[in-house]
């Protein structure tokens, strides 16, 4: 082999190299697991303030000092209709507590559908609208449902991606306590 050619053969493994460096740096273990998790969890609740279906206004400051769990949803959401019989459930076990709050808030749906489908459905937590999806999209929501864990310092604790069953929601309310499950 003479001598440029082994220049050019040197000069062409570095770049692969490189090239392999950079893609092994740039490709984090499981692509799946940033679908699974929310880059808030440790952040600042997200300021929102929205109306409910009772015609009030809530807003991050009505939550402070409240471990708080906010629930996105709507009502053509097939996970969310089979989520619902947990958080039914989970908010009878702890509706009563005064340093808990639930709350639902809806994207992606309008007030009317959701006052049809709300009779008869035990929903006894406040709902919010969530018109042109604001708070959505700062919570940083894929879908729905998904639910965030507030602590009373307004700090998210943890969040659950996609339907949450009672054990789910116990273990949100007990990382907004600061408890370990």
């Amino acid at each position: 082999m003479n001598h440029p050619t082994r220049w050019i053969a040197v000069a062409v493994a570095a770049v692969v190299a490189l090239v392999a460096v950079v893609l092994a740096t740039q490709v984090g273990g499981d692509p799946q697991a940033d679908a699974t998790k929310s880059q808030l969890v440790g952040e600042p609740v997200p300021s929102f303030s929205l109306r409910t279906l009772d015609d009030e206004r809530l807003s991050v400051s009505d939550l402070a000092g409240k471990a708080v769990l906010v629930n996105f949803w709507n009502t053509w959401c097939v996970p969310c209709k089979e989520e619902l019989p947990a958080l039914k459930s989970f908010a009878r076990a702890h509706g009563e507590e005064p340093d808990f709050e639930l709350i639902g808030i809806v994207r992606d749906d309008s007030e009317r559908a959701v006052k049809a489908y709300e009779p008869g459905r035990d929903i006894d937590w406040a709902i919010g609208m969530d018109p042109g999806a604001r708070a959505a999209l700062a919570f940083g929501t894929r879908g729905q449902p998904e639910t965030f864990a507030i602590t009373p310092g307004g700090v998210i604790a943890g969040a659950q991606i996609g339907p949450s069953t009672r054990d789910d929601l116990e273990t949100l309310l007990a990382a907004a306590r600061g408890q370990r499950r």
